[in-house]
């Protein structure tokens, strides 16, 4: 920061706000500025902005004590945290030609004047003050975005860590105590699956289809045994798209590689109850078997409501209903309709 033009004979450095309070931390007297270039970064820096270095000459004894007393170097470099800003060699070489440290002792401070502010008005001012908005925006959109870039980067760096760390668990079984391989396992599933199926890896949709269709069911598949053979496709969208951390897939492309399950002769398959809703569910399971085994549960409760048989299930609330009405449909259950409800119970006409 500088200060003003009747004063500039210094660069000042201190903490936001300390500069205007007189609080400043380090100043460096533009009389000691021999020359100025410009340092453009390397490729193995940190910082991408330009640097300002500035060449100095030997200190005068100013009556004023500097940090370091001596130093084996004849110059600074001028890094900035917001950026390299194009106007600022250009300000310093200017301060420098002219002398201001020169003529502030031979004229006397002139009063400062306020600035003067631009009033817009009209259908052109408020244009333009929207273009102003529009295109910080567009800036601070384009640097999330770098840090998204940067993030999925390291996602998969990690994701690769996990693989390599997991393969020697395997090789050193015996140095590792079971439950700090069942903690670090746990971890490492966490971080969701190692090497996700994408549609660059492949030629053609049906290739890419056909693999994802292979990953889906060995994502799937002891999840689904454990809720009974069958799990909702908006459940399916959720847990493969969170199993796969930033590769998301488009409900199309999850429902695109289960409609050819079934033809892969993959263990999970797509079905689509009579009201519209779809579900992934065990190859080996029918309506017939699903009247069957909700038949069973019926002996056992007596009766069961669509949200009891949810919430014994561990599934959703549709699905529960679906089992229901699959069951009433074989004649293995009979409806009660009535004021508190929807309930379901065991078919005694068949057996008695």
């Amino acid at each position: 920061m500088f200060d003003s033009m009747m004063e500039i004979k210094r660069i000042l450095w201190g903490r936001p706000g300390a500069i205007s309070k007189g609080q400043t931390c380090l100043a460096l007297n533009l009389s000691l500025i021999v020359y100025i270039e410009e340092e453009s970064p390397s490729a193995f820096s940190f910082s991408r902005s330009k640097k300002v270095v500035l060449h100095l000459s030997e200190p005068h004894d100013m009556g004023e004590d500097g940090p370091q007393h001596t130093s084996i170097y004849n110059f600074i470099k001028l890094s900035f945290r917001e950026g390299f800003s194009s106007n600022v060699t250009g300000i310093l070489n200017d301060c420098i030609e002219r002398k201001y440290w020169e003529t502030q002792t031979q004229t006397a401070p002139a009063p400062k004047v306020a600035p003067q502010i631009k009033l817009r008005t009209g259908i052109v001012g408020i244009e333009r003050s929207l273009q102003e908005k529009q295109k910080a925006a567009d800036e601070s959109i384009s640097v999330a975005f770098q840090d998204l870039s940067k993030l999925m980067t390291m996602a998969k760096d990690m994701v690769q860590l996990s693989r390599t760390i997991s393969t020697k668990i395997k090789e050193k079984q015996g140095d590792i105590t079971e439950d700090e391989t069942v903690r670090f396992k746990s971890y490492l599933l966490s971080l969701g699956i190692d090497d996700p199926v994408t549609r660059n890896s492949y030629k053609t949709d049906n290739q890419f289809y056909r693999s994802l269709a292979k990953q889906i069911c060995d994502i799937l598949q002891l999840h689904i045994e454990e809720m009974g053979g069958m799990m909702a496709l908006t459940d399916v969208f959720c847990r493969v798209n969170r199993a796969r951390g930033l590769e998301l897939l488009s409900p199309e492309d999850i429902l695109s590689a289960c409609q050819i399950m079934e033809s892969l002769n993959l263990p999970l398959k797509l079905f689509q109850f009579s009201s519209g809703v779809m579900v992934l569910q065990d190859a080996t399971l029918n309506d017939e078997n699903i009247a069957e085994a909700t038949a069973i549960m019926l002996d056992d409760k007596g009766s069961l409501s669509s949200e009891e048989l949810a919430q014994t299930l561990g599934i959703a609330f549709t699905l529960a209903k679906e089992r229901l009405l699959t069951a009433e449909k074989y004649g293995k259950s009979c409806r009660d309709d009535s004021v508190e409800g929807l309930r379901f119970y065991p078919n005694k006409f068949l057996t008695q």
